[in-house]
């Protein structure tokens, strides 16, 4: 009882209960506030003091604004009873009704604001983006689509830095690769990570048992298979009917001396050879596109195939 008598004091004032019904859908400055309510700026900050100082708002700096919010999830038990008796009697009040028109009309300053902004900053938006955040911070958040039950097979793993990626984002990660000094490479960029198989074999025949995968990546690999369809009828055996593949490889190229520097068995493959392998692999709705090229790159240009292993 006395923690709910200490809240009704606090919110013994139809103002402090007004701006409580603002803050509770909107986050506002103490200038927005004043505007809506009519208010001078001492009367406002006096009342939101009050506030504060029983737990009915918080506030956040952002530059040289303060915004003010009501924390509906952190109010404790009596606060939590108490606020919706409180709502219902004021907000069905003609001041209540003029304040929630006024606010509208604060929201939709702050976005003409914004929209003048992009309007004059549209043909320098990117550039301006990637000096604040960089150039591929959209790419990592898109990993956030990725279904977190799935188990990803990692086929040419390498020294496991696709598996790094793609393992905080799914239930396991099965690593494959030929190479023991690849597999004790990726052994360590991967330690603490709890979620990864690392496993040594060949494409063609993947230690795997069959449909243990629901979806499998092979990054730049696929060229150095003697046999690129008998490896593609591998991944489709360790897939889970409905499971996908997708493959990242060049584009067909002239480089001949990268059979004699790095082992590359296939200089690039067409889309129609890749769409070839991956039908005859027991495969459906293949699509195989290109990939924009990097100016700064020295390598071919590359293309993405992804396809789904027949049901």
């Amino acid at each position: 009882m006395v923690a709910i008598l200490e809240h009704m004091t606090a919110l013994a004032d139809t103002t402090r209960c007004r701006i409580l019904l603002l803050l509770e859908k909107h986050e506002l400055t103490v200038s927005e506030l004043c505007a809506v309510l009519q208010m001078p700026q001492s009367s406002v900050s006096r009342h939101l003091k009050t506030l504060a100082d029983d737990d009915w708002v918080t506030s956040r700096r952002d530059g040289t604004s303060r915004f003010y919010s009501m924390p509906l999830d952190d109010l404790d038990a009596a606060a939590s009873r108490l606020w919706p008796l409180i709502r219902e009697q004021v907000a069905s009040t003609r001041a209540a009704e003029h304040d929630e028109q006024r606010v509208r009309g604060v929201v939709a300053r702050r976005r003409a604001k914004s929209e003048e902004f992009f309007a004059t900053a549209a043909g320098g938006w990117d550039h301006l983006r990637e000096g604040l955040f960089g150039d591929t911070f959209y790419l990592w958040a898109v990993l956030g689509l990725i279904d977190p039950t799935l188990v990803v097979g990692d086929l040419g793993c390498g020294t496991g830095q696709l598996t790094e990626t793609i393992a905080p984002h799914v239930r396991r990660v099965v690593a494959v690769d030929s190479s023991t000094e690849m597999l004790d490479a990726a052994r360590l960029r991967l330690t603490g990570v709890p979620n990864v198989d690392l496993r040594r074999g060949e494409l063609e025949t993947l230690p795997l048992q069959a449909e243990e995968l629901d979806a499998a990546m092979m990054s730049l690999v696929l060229h150095y298979s003697p046999d690129p369809a008998r490896a593609l009828g591998e991944v489709s055996r360790v897939l889970t009917p409905g499971g996908r593949i997708l493959i990242v490889d060049m584009q067909p190229h002239d480089r001949v001396e990268y059979q004699q520097q790095m082992g590359h068995v296939w200089l690039g493959f067409s889309e129609k050879q890749v769409s070839r392998y991956l039908t005859a692999a027991g495969f459906d709705d293949v699509r195989v596109r290109s990939l924009p090229v990097d100016p700064d790159a020295k390598g071919p240009a590359l293309f993405v195939a992804v396809a789904t292993r027949a049901r």
